[in-house]
């Protein structure tokens, strides 16, 4: 009398066992979609910049420290201000009136780098002294003046704001001729310790 079993053998399931386990381990994951990101923290900021241009002397914040040969340090010279290379140290308010209260400066230079378009490289810190903030933002990066907005790079701080990064939103508040600006600096940062 032949004997008959009603359950598979015992090689067909080990072998359903490892067709699976071959095509859970060979299907293609799907993408998680990827939240972006939120700022921990967000401030905004106005600077200042009074350029000097050989009669400003006492209201001045900025001054020409390096110039082409074709240029002088008291007028930006032609070619969209190519070679001018100006240091700073700007009021930084709350809001965009130049006599507010200043919670702190802007310190650094900038430098125009193209002949062909309106543009200069930033580098420069936010130095804090105030009750509501103490310590430093550091920030650098490329900025194309024509464009209504721009990212610059906020590579680190200290302080309030120690090892912080993220990104600066500038905008031209106002201008008049080139002597004065006014930038809205946004701040978002992305670490915070």
């Amino acid at each position: 009398m032949e004997r008959t079993t009603n359950f598979p053998s015992l090689t067909f399931v080990f072998l359903l066992l490892l067709l699976l386990l071959v095509l859970e381990c060979s299907a293609t994951p799907i993408p998680k979609i990827r939240a972006r990101p939120q700022p921990c923290k967000r401030l905004v900021f106005y600077f200042h910049d009074i350029l000097y241009n050989g009669h400003n002397s006492k209201n001045a914040t900025a001054a020409i420290v390096g110039s082409p040969a074709w240029g002088n340090r008291t007028i930006l010279s032609g070619q969209n201000h190519f070679g001018n290379m100006v240091v700073f140290d700007d009021p930084i308010t709350l809001d965009n009136n130049l006599h507010s209260t200043p919670v702190g400066r802007a310190q650094g230079f900038y430098l125009y780098d193209k002949k062909d378009i309106f543009t200069a490289w930033l580098g420069f810190s936010f130095v804090f002294n105030s009750t509501e903030h103490k310590g430093s933002i550091n920030f650098a990066g490329a900025d194309p003046l024509m464009n209504k907005t721009r990212d610059i790079s906020v590579i680190g701080g200290t302080g309030d704001f120690f090892m912080s990064r993220g990104i600066a939103t500038l905008s031209t508040d106002s201008f008049e001729g080139e002597v004065y600006f006014r930038l809205r600096v946004d701040i978002k940062l992305y670490e915070c310790w």
